[in-house]
């Protein structure tokens, strides 16, 4: 396993990320897009995480682990002559594929555990979004992506009993941990983890509260390609910089400015233009002089 630039990657890995790394280098101001390349899992590995879990991979997932045992793409952007990491896509590897909301065996009688919310959230109910994931023993949650600690996506088996159904949906869990649906298949959410190009913060965007304003500037700048612009599409009284990637990265090479003089004016014209102005003065004080006489 180890960090490989684009133009040293194999057809195949090339196929996999769907060409979204020749389109990040393409970019402008990015900078050190690196895929960490990964050799496809073992047989012997899914079967012992399906025996582990009692459960079953869903087939686009277990063929995504034939090919590549998980993912990982970065990129950087380069400001001041220094990279700043900025977008991340990962999947983790069938032996990180570890079950969220379980007690862990170190654990107190009495400590605290994901299931003590499940009062709180059945209240949260929304009849628009699908049955939200549960932390107790009606659900499987599995972590997908750790999302850099702003959030967990997860692969969720909502149907446990009396057995695991083969049936999965990928949810986003936010830091506050409410749910959030993202789609009903693995290949769906990696195409949306393609087309978003790891950007910041990009679940966030099927929030009902949205990105961050730091978040929408890269947005803006990078625009995901995505059908659904609707998820970010400004509030009225919202302001985001409309920031254009060409011109922030481009030198900055002043053009002189050339003054413009005006046409000066013929002095002659000025002296008539003052004559002219002079002698209607005086007339108008004869005027008001000859009617301030007495009457004799």
């Amino acid at each position: 396993m180890e960090d490989k630039p684009y133009s040293s990657l194999k057809p195949s890995l090339d196929r996999l990320t769907l060409g979204v790394i020749r389109i990040l280098e393409t970019s402008p101001g990015v900078d050190e897009v690196m895929f960490v390349e990964k050799e496809p899992a073992e047989r012997h590995s899914i079967v012992s995480w399906e025996q582990k879990n009692s459960c079953v991979l869903p087939e686009d997932l277990k063929n995504f682990y034939l090919m590549s045992d998980g993912f990982h793409i970065t990129w950087s952007v380069k400001f001041d002559d220094n990279p700043m990491p900025l977008g991340s896509m990962v999947i983790n590897s069938i032996s990180k594929l570890s079950r969220l909301g379980g007690s862990s065996a170190y654990a107190l009688p009495s400590a605290p555990t994901l299931a003590d919310l499940e009062d709180d959230m059945d209240k949260e109910g929304n009849e628009d979004q699908p049955e939200k994931p549960h932390f107790d023993s009606r659900s499987l949650i599995f972590e997908l992506d750790p999302c850099n600690g702003n959030g967990k996506v997860c692969l969720v088996y909502k149907h446990t009993k009396p057995v695991v159904t083969p049936d999965t949906e990928i949810w986003f869990l936010d830091r506050a941990l409410y749910w959030h649906f993202l789609t009903d298949t693995f290949t769906a959410y990696y195409r949306l983890l393609l087309t978003h190009l790891g950007l910041p913060q990009w679940q966030y965007a099927f929030t009902s509260y949205g990105v961050t304003p730091q978040a929408k500037q890269w947005f803006n700048m990078y625009k995901p390609i995505t059908i659904n612009t609707a998820l970010l599409s400004e509030e009225p009284d919202s302001f985001v910089n409309k920031l254009d990637p060409n011109k922030v990265f481009k030198s900055k090479n002043k053009t002189p400015v050339i003054k413009k003089k005006l046409p000066a004016q013929p002095s002659g014209s000025q002296k008539s233009h003052a004559s002219t102005t002079s002698s209607k003065t005086s007339s108008l004080s004869g005027n008001s002089l000859r009617k301030r006489e007495p009457q004799t």
